[in-house]
């Protein structure tokens, strides 16, 4: 099932992982092992989960790294799902149905 306008990921981490445990930007950097600016870039939307932050995240927060970048992926998806037009395209299996 598609997710309609999902969050971007920066925003569940902030608001499931960091303000529910009452927590500061900095406090939650130090425990993932990164500098403020690099968590706070991340739960104000302007980067993406990396492999390596959905590890520290899976480390620090639980759920699996896996599931971490599921939610980037996600995200991601929809942005361009809604940037990309595919009408001219056509199923590969479609062309060879008809040669």
């Amino acid at each position: 099932m598609k997710m309609y306008n999902p969050p971007h990921p920066g925003e569940i981490i902030k608001e499931f992982c960091v303000d529910a445990c009452n927590m500061k930007i900095s406090h939650a950097a130090k425990l993932l092992g990164v500098t403020p600016k690099t968590f706070s870039a991340l739960v104000n939307g302007k980067t993406r989960i990396s492999p390596e932050m959905a590890l520290r995240l899976s480390k620090v927060f639980g759920r699996s790294p896996e599931g971490w970048l599921k939610l980037q992926v996600q995200y991601d998806l929809w942005k361009v799902q809604n940037r990309v037009n595919l009408n001219e395209l056509r199923s590969f299996r479609k062309i060879q149905a008809h040669v």
